[in-house]
Protein backbone atom coordinates (compact mmCIF):
# COMPACT_ATOMS: atom_id res chain seq x y z
CA UNK A 1 0.00 0.00 0.00
CA UNK A 2 1.31 3.44 -0.89
CA UNK A 3 1.88 5.86 2.04
CA UNK A 4 -0.68 8.36 0.69
CA UNK A 5 -3.34 5.65 0.94
CA UNK A 6 -2.53 5.20 4.64
CA UNK A 7 -2.82 8.96 5.23
CA UNK A 8 -6.18 9.11 3.42
CA UNK A 9 -7.59 6.09 5.25
CA UNK A 10 -6.56 7.50 8.63
CA UNK A 11 -8.08 10.91 7.90
CA UNK A 12 -11.33 9.45 6.55
CA UNK A 13 -11.73 7.14 9.56
CA UNK A 14 -11.30 10.14 11.88
CA UNK A 15 -13.97 12.08 9.94
CA UNK A 16 -16.26 9.05 10.07
CA UNK A 17 -15.95 8.99 13.86
CA UNK A 18 -16.80 12.71 14.12
CA UNK A 19 -19.75 12.73 11.71
CA UNK A 20 -22.38 10.05 12.12
CA UNK A 21 -26.17 9.94 11.91
CA UNK A 22 -26.44 11.12 15.54
CA UNK A 23 -24.70 14.35 14.54
CA UNK A 24 -27.40 15.10 11.94
CA UNK A 25 -30.44 13.75 13.78
CA UNK A 26 -29.80 14.23 17.49
CA UNK A 27 -31.07 12.24 20.42
CA UNK A 28 -34.77 12.66 21.13
CA UNK A 29 -35.80 14.54 24.26
CA UNK A 30 -39.17 13.81 25.90
CA UNK A 31 -40.73 16.81 27.65
CA UNK A 32 -42.94 16.61 30.76
CA UNK A 33 -46.08 17.15 28.64
CA UNK A 34 -45.26 14.05 26.55
CA UNK A 35 -43.94 15.86 23.46
CA UNK A 36 -40.82 14.52 21.79
CA UNK A 37 -38.23 17.02 20.49
CA UNK A 38 -35.65 15.85 17.95
CA UNK A 39 -32.82 18.24 16.98
CA UNK A 40 -31.82 18.34 13.29
CA UNK A 41 -28.47 19.70 12.06
CA UNK A 42 -26.75 20.29 8.75
CA UNK A 43 -23.24 18.84 8.50
CA UNK A 44 -20.71 19.90 5.86
CA UNK A 45 -17.14 18.74 5.59
CA UNK A 46 -14.15 19.06 3.34
CA UNK A 47 -11.09 16.90 2.99
CA UNK A 48 -7.74 17.30 1.26
CA UNK A 49 -4.62 15.17 1.18
CA UNK A 50 -1.45 15.13 -0.81
CA UNK A 51 2.09 13.99 -0.88
CA UNK A 52 5.04 13.21 -3.02
CA UNK A 53 8.19 11.20 -3.30
CA UNK A 54 11.40 13.17 -3.13
CA UNK A 55 14.84 12.13 -4.27
CA UNK A 56 17.36 13.73 -1.98
CA UNK A 57 21.04 13.01 -2.42
CA UNK A 58 22.01 10.12 -0.20
CA UNK A 59 25.32 8.58 0.63
CA UNK A 60 23.86 5.12 0.00
CA UNK A 61 22.22 4.66 -3.38
CA UNK A 62 18.78 3.04 -3.05
CA UNK A 63 16.91 2.78 -6.36
CA UNK A 64 13.87 0.90 -5.00
CA UNK A 65 12.22 3.65 -2.98
CA UNK A 66 12.33 7.39 -2.47
CA UNK A 67 11.50 9.29 0.71
CA UNK A 68 7.81 10.13 0.98
CA UNK A 69 6.31 13.28 2.49
CA UNK A 70 2.57 13.81 2.80
CA UNK A 71 -0.25 15.22 4.82
CA UNK A 72 -4.00 15.49 5.15
CA UNK A 73 -6.47 17.98 6.55
CA UNK A 74 -10.20 18.12 7.09
CA UNK A 75 -12.77 20.61 8.26
CA UNK A 76 -16.27 20.02 9.62
CA UNK A 77 -19.12 22.50 10.00
CA UNK A 78 -22.24 21.68 12.01
CA UNK A 79 -25.20 24.07 11.84
CA UNK A 80 -28.49 23.58 13.68
CA UNK A 81 -31.42 23.58 11.25
CA UNK A 82 -34.39 23.07 13.53
CA UNK A 83 -36.31 20.77 15.78
CA UNK A 84 -38.94 18.16 14.94
CA UNK A 85 -41.67 18.32 17.59
CA UNK A 86 -43.87 15.25 17.86
CA UNK A 87 -47.04 15.52 19.93
CA UNK A 88 -49.89 13.05 20.30
CA UNK A 89 -51.58 13.89 17.01
CA UNK A 90 -49.18 16.21 15.18
CA UNK A 91 -45.64 16.57 13.89
CA UNK A 92 -44.18 20.07 13.43
CA UNK A 93 -40.81 21.43 12.31
CA UNK A 94 -39.52 24.40 14.30
CA UNK A 95 -36.99 26.22 12.13
CA UNK A 96 -34.11 28.02 13.85
CA UNK A 97 -33.80 30.60 11.07
CA UNK A 98 -30.39 29.79 9.56
CA UNK A 99 -31.59 30.25 5.99
CA UNK A 100 -29.71 31.64 3.08
CA UNK A 101 -31.16 34.26 0.75
CA UNK A 102 -32.48 31.72 -1.77
CA UNK A 103 -34.33 29.65 0.85
CA UNK A 104 -35.91 32.77 2.34
CA UNK A 105 -36.97 34.08 -1.08
CA UNK A 106 -38.44 30.73 -2.11
CA UNK A 107 -40.48 30.46 1.09
CA UNK A 108 -41.71 34.06 0.71
CA UNK A 109 -43.22 33.45 -2.76
CA UNK A 110 -46.65 32.20 -1.54
CA UNK A 111 -47.00 35.19 0.80
CA UNK A 112 -46.02 37.64 -1.94
CA UNK A 113 -48.44 36.01 -4.41
CA UNK A 114 -51.33 36.22 -1.95
CA UNK A 115 -50.52 39.89 -1.29
CA UNK A 116 -50.60 40.62 -5.04
CA UNK A 117 -53.85 38.70 -5.34
CA UNK A 118 -55.38 40.72 -2.50
CA UNK A 119 -54.15 44.01 -3.96
CA UNK A 120 -55.60 43.34 -7.38
CA UNK A 121 -58.72 41.71 -5.96
CA UNK A 122 -59.44 44.77 -3.80
CA UNK A 123 -58.84 47.09 -6.75
CA UNK A 124 -61.30 45.14 -8.90
CA UNK A 125 -64.00 45.17 -6.21
CA UNK A 126 -63.53 48.93 -5.65
CA UNK A 127 -63.88 49.59 -9.38
CA UNK A 128 -67.13 47.64 -9.42
CA UNK A 129 -68.49 49.75 -6.51
CA UNK A 130 -67.61 53.04 -8.25
CA UNK A 131 -69.35 51.96 -11.48
CA UNK A 132 -72.69 51.58 -9.68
Amino acid sequence: MHPIENIMQTAMSEIKEMVDVNTIVGDAVITPDGSTIIPISKVSFGFVSGGGEYDFKKTVVDTTSKPFAGGASAGVSIQPVGFVIVKEDSINMLDVGNKNLYDSAFEAIPNIMSQFKNMFGEKDSNEENTDQ
